[in-house]
């Protein structure tokens, strides 16, 4: 009796998470798609009938089609797919934000005794040429040579031969359905124009396997380095194949850091430089993947100053434990899309720039070189971070 009234018990939690998901995604999807939806197209409008039809007809075909898109697009790697899915997710996130806003609006104008129609109209009118306005701007931001942005760290245990190494750091280069060759020329043009001594990647260099993304990724075996080009994996990499990449970017001529350093030497001085792969490796099941800081650091003098690649921000507590200087990470994108960074933060410590951690430990979160998904970058734009390391 106790076996058989023991059965029902797994079947019943196993359909309960299937449940929950799909509750969950049905009512984020009601909310994403229905905000816009209500405030363009119903609300007090009182558009002709076949306006509201039509109207009610994109925003649920948008809503159906999305998550089919996504799951094709994503698991099945079909990049037309990815691409028409992506934009939509970018483009609903807009026109929600905004709705919400033109809702705003709308209590304004209700205050000041405007009357429904034009009340819902001026609303609807705000909410559509902000959207687009923004969604324009946004694309273009995503798609353009990122600019540079120019760091200083202090790091107190660097040595006096070190003082003004240049480090540039890329992340978050997300080669993915789009293709990106040209811009991928045009970023390693930019890294080379700075003459760096170091160039760092941490992590997401593309969204799929090295077959599908060696031409967009090709442009990197031309960046130029002084000293050291070094790689560490970011959690998408083993959304794909984290052990071809690492091998890839090894054929490009890069130091994959995969719980390992090099040491940099100039003017009698050295500087530890140690990639740890993704917090989320150990969670794949891949051997000998997971951030291991005890092996990135095996053998290395204690007495030097520590540069630490580490792709995710909320890695810094372990650089904190083993007496990292810096720590240079990406992930966060700087949110991507306003007012996403909100959300980040509930995830990661920081979200973008130059924190300290502790006594000694600095981290620098960049906002990243490319983008993930939705091709659009609404006030966190993308950057090619040039630090120039100073000794106290």
């Amino acid at each position: 009796m106790a076996t058989t009234e023991a059965v029902p018990a797994p079947r019943r939690r196993s359909l309960l998470r299937p449940l929950t998901f799909g509750l969950t995604l049905t009512a984020v999807l009601a909310l994403l798609f229905g905000v816009p939806w209500w405030s363009l197209v119903v609300s007090g409008n009182a558009w002709p009938t076949p306006v509201v039809a039509a109207g009610t007809v994109l925003f649920a075909g948008a809503a159906v089609a999305f998550p089919l898109l996504m799951i094709l697009g994503h698991a099945r790697h079909n990049d037309v797919a990815a691409r028409i899915g992506d934009t939509i997710l970018g483009a609903i996130w807009i026109l929600f934000v905004w709705a919400l806003a033109g809702d705003v609006l709308r209590l304004v104008l209700l205050a000041s005794g405007v009357d429904d129609p034009v009340r819902s109209r001026v609303t609807a009118a705000f909410t559509a040429v902000v959207s687009v306005t923004i969604g324009i701007w946004g694309y273009l931001e995503a798609m353009r040579i990122p600019r540079v942005r120019r760091v200083t760290v202090t790091i107190p245990r660097l040595g006096a031969g070190l003082d003004g190494l240049r480090v540039v750091l890329l992340t978050d280069t997300h080669y993915g359905p789009i293709d990106r060759v040209r811009w991928s020329r045009g970023v390693t043009e930019a890294v080379n124009a700075l003459d760096p001594d170091i160039v760092a990647h941490t992590g997401d260099i593309a969204d799929g396997t090295v077959a599908q993304r060696t031409g967009q990724a090709a442009p990197l075996a031309d960046i130029r380095a002084r000293y050291a080009r070094v790689y560490v994996t970011g959690n998408h990499e083993y959304f794909g194949e984290a052990d071809g990449w690492l091998s890839h970017m090894q054929t490009l001529g890069w130091e994959p850091l995969h719980n390992r350093h090099v040491l940099v030497t100039r003017g009698g001085d050295s500087l530890v430089v140690a990639g740890v792969d993704d917090r989320t490796a150990a969670g794949t099941g891949l051997p000998g993947h997971r951030a291991d800081h005890e092996a990135a650091l095996a053998g290395a003098d204690p007495a030097l100053p520590v540069l630490l690649l580490a792709h995710q921000p909320k890695q810094i507590d372990a650089a904190v434990t083993h007496g990292v200087d810096l720590q240079l990470s990406g992930h966060t994108h700087g949110g991507q899309i306003w007012p996403f960074h909100y959300l980040v933060r509930l995830d990661q410590p920081v979200v973008q720039g130059l924190t300290r951690h502790g006594a000694r430990t600095q981290l620098f979160t960049s906002r990243g070189t490319g983008f993930w998904g939705p091709p659009f970058r609404v006030f966190a734009p993308s950057e090619i971070t040039e630090l120039t390391l100073r000794t106290a």
